[in-house]
């Protein structure tokens, strides 16, 4: 009964991810949703700035603490390591509701294109890198990166895999493709206002850091392997060097 009560929790926590991620798309591209980045209640400028900031961080120390090694092992005293991955995606999700729900726009325009189709073309491009991010996940093991793949073994009794380095499609040319989706995604707007602009800025900056973090994890579990492969590729920019 536990394990299955784990495997719903999981599901549930997948589910609530996956609602959030495209409510995220329509959000940061003023499509569909009825809240976007742009729209809600304009206050004073100071006051703008001192809430979003705010909103990001909650986010971002969320989102960096609970994927340490240390604050795992702290964790899992408490919570079942089946769903620890599930636990940290929920509350993921629910820092990102709650930034939907209280950011202030600043709609002071930083550029808007005028000609409709270059417009959809960086319209499209946006989207493109909401693809990048997505085929990504399942470029690896999305089901484990949100959780579910957890929780299903749990349910069915077995133990998990032991983690295998691995390198497909994306990954031969940038290591960091999700991140990379993340900010084609951010970036490339026909209309950039300055709070998408502080939004694109502040998650860009916050990526960098993330990816330094994550690295340093990702030596410690792979070592020399992984080493070898951030002298082969770059970063964010799709680039290697030949062999």
């Amino acid at each position: 009964m536990g394990r299955f009560i784990a495997f719903l929790y999981g599901l549930a926590s997948y589910v609530v991810f996956f609602v959030t991620i495209l409510y995220a798309i329509g959000f940061v591209s003023g499509l569909v949703v009825p809240k976007t980045i742009d729209t809600g209640t304009v206050v004073p400028l100071a006051e703008a700035l001192v809430v979003n900031l705010l909103l990001m961080s909650v986010f971002a120390i969320q989102h960096s603490v609970m994927a340490r090694k240390p604050f795992k092992r702290w964790w899992t005293r408490f919570v079942p390591a089946s769903v620890e991955r599930s636990t940290y995606v929920l509350f993921a999700s629910l820092a990102l509701v709650l930034l939907f729900w209280q950011w202030r726009p600043i709609p002071a325009l930083v550029w808007q294109i005028a000609d409709p189709q270059i417009a959809m073309a960086v319209t499209g491009l946006s989207l493109a890198g909401w693809v990048i991010v997505f085929t990504s996940t399942f470029l690896i093991n999305h089901f484990e990166l949100f959780g579910l793949h957890q929780v299903a073994n749990n349910l069915a009794g077995r133990s998990m895999p032991l983690p295998r380095f691995r390198t497909p499609l994306y990954y031969q040319f940038v290591r960091h493709p999700i991140y990379l989706g993340f900010i084609i995604a951010f970036w490339a707007a026909p209309t950039m206002t300055t709070g998408r602009m502080l939004f694109a800025a502040v998650t860009t900056a916050y990526i960098v850091v993330g990816i330094l973090l994550e690295e340093r994890d990702l030596v410690d579990l792979f070592g020399d392997e992984y080493r070898r492969y951030k002298d082969r590729v770059s970063m964010l920019v799709p680039w290697r060097k030949s062999a």
